[in-house]
């Protein structure tokens, strides 16, 4: 299948690039649009700590009928339009196709159970991407990878409405990237060996949503832009390595799309608000309500742009309110409520002002989300004819936006913060036009013995 090609912005006026809005609204068997003026709550659970085997598989799938039963019944007290559940499988269970498979089902048999009673739903489907490890064969034919696709083929077969995955390609170049602050690492990680790995990635699992009725929703970056964002708040790291990261980490995201990927993207993927301004895609987002599973500096302003709200991801653990996934269904599904009370009222624009201006000033990963600077560098990026020239294109204009914004005080930074912004501009420089002239070079160079080529056809 040919990859489809965006050279312009799906958006060319600031006033429609709003919440619960989205240029290609996905509509599901069910009735329910995403990105049709509605913003849809979306609970992500997972298991406390417990050995998945054999022997505790009943018990996992009692949890977890318990965890979406109780969801649901807060659901229908609370007089939800609807809502969205995804799981994000635990190792044992991509490692074990079937397991995950019966997971799929038992969550999806709950949803009809409460579908009968009035409340729509559907469920997202997020294998653990395996690919990775000592036993590794290769990315795209072996054990891993033949395990991965049968959890998704299974999983949609059961009735699995998206599918999902934050994969891995390009991890351990990136990760190393990350901590020495290697701007040029970070973009062959990103811009070359994590965009030849989504390709073939999404262009399988989009054959398979095909094949199953299912929807191949996206990608995330989890794995890249969330740990520099994660490190950057614990000052591991600058916190403009972590911002640029991100907007570079949008190019690699969006090649799930070209691929026939249509959204909703996936919430932990921050960069999904570029993919809407090139693609034109549904996202989901997170924010305040994802604190139970790590901190940021983003909290509101992710939801200026947000068609599905999620909570990132939260344990089967007993709260004084409840069992958290109730408890947190229960804060998703007012915090939906006063989206879309504003948009009822005509006001939505005021509530997506007050959420940007709030966090956009105080943090460079929270300036780089605010709606008129994403419409200003997507459209930067597009101009570029590859991943690799996008990529290095989103740096470079990320450094620039960052520095304008400082010197005209609409970001607040250390001076720390903007000497980095120099070093980053100096090491992006040392890159050159030519890809295979870079790839050549950081192969040549490469010193991280987790990074094989041949396992990328490289």
């Amino acid at each position: 299948m040919a990859k489809l090609t965006f050279n312009e912005l799906a958006y060319n006026n600031l006033d429609e690039f709003i919440y619960g809005y989205a240029k290609k609204p996905v509509t599901f068997k069910n009735g329910m649009v995403i990105g049709n003026g509605i913003v849809y709550p979306e609970l992500n659970v997972t298991l406390p700590p417990i050995s998945i085997n054999e022997s505790t598989m009943k018990k996992v799938l009692s949890q977890y009928k318990e965890m979406i039963t109780g969801a649901c019944e807060k659901a229908i007290k609370l007089h939800a339009p609807g809502i969205i559940v995804e799981i994000e499988l635990l190792p044992p269970c991509t490692f074990n196709p079937q397991w995950g498979i019966d997971v799929a089902k038992v969550v999806k048999d709950v949803l009809r159970e409460y579908e009968g009673q009035g409340l729509k739903s559907l469920l997202r489907l997020t294998p653990v991407d395996i690919r990775e490890g000592n036993d590794l064969v290769h990315m795209y034919h072996g054990e891993h990878w033949d395990k991965v696709m049968k959890t998704f083929q299974g999983s949609a077969e059961v009735g699995a409405d998206m599918l999902a995955i934050e994969s891995v390609g390009g991890k351990h170049l990136h990760d190393e990237a990350v901590m020495n602050c290697d701007l040029p690492k970070a973009l062959f990680a990103l811009g070359v060996v994590g965009a030849k790995d989504m390709e073939v990635l999404w262009t399988n699992i989009v054959k398979i949503a095909k094949e199953t009725g299912s929807v191949a929703s996206g990608d995330t970056a989890c794995g890249f832009g969330n740990t520099s964002m994660v490190l950057a708040e614990k000052n591991f790291i600058p916190r403009v390595f972590a911002a640029i990261d991100r907007v570079m980490c949008a190019v690699r995201t969006m090649v799930a799309v070209e691929c026939g990927a249509t959204g909703p993207d996936k919430d932990c993927g921050y960069e999904g608000v570029y993919l809407k301004a090139i693609t034109g895609t549904p996202i989901s987002m997170e924010g305040r309500t994802s604190a139970c599973a790590h901190s940021s500096s983003v909290g509101n302003i992710v939801g200026a742009l947000c068609d599905c709200w999620s909570n990132e991801s939260v344990e089967f653990q007993r709260m004084l309110g409840g069992m958290a996934p109730t408890v947190y269904m229960e804060q998703l599904i007012y915090d939906c409520r006063l989206f879309n009370t504003f948009t009822a009222l005509g006001q939505a624009k005021i509530y997506q002002d007050v959420m940007v201006a709030s966090d956009k000033k105080l943090d460079p990963h929270a300036y780089i989300l605010d709606p008129k600077v994403v419409l200003d560098l997507s459209a930067k990026i597009i101009k570029g004819k590859t991943t690799f020239e996008r990529t290095k294109i989103a740096a470079q204009a990320t450094i620039e936006e960052l520095k304008r914004g400082i010197a005209a005080k609409e970001l607040d930074v250390t001076e720390r913060e903007v000497n980095y912004l120099d070093i980053l501009e100096q090491q992006l420089a040392t890159v050159p036009d030519d890809e295979a002239q870079f790839t050549a070079e950081m192969i040549k160079n490469n010193t991280n013995d987790k990074f094989d080529p041949k396992q990328y056809d490289l």
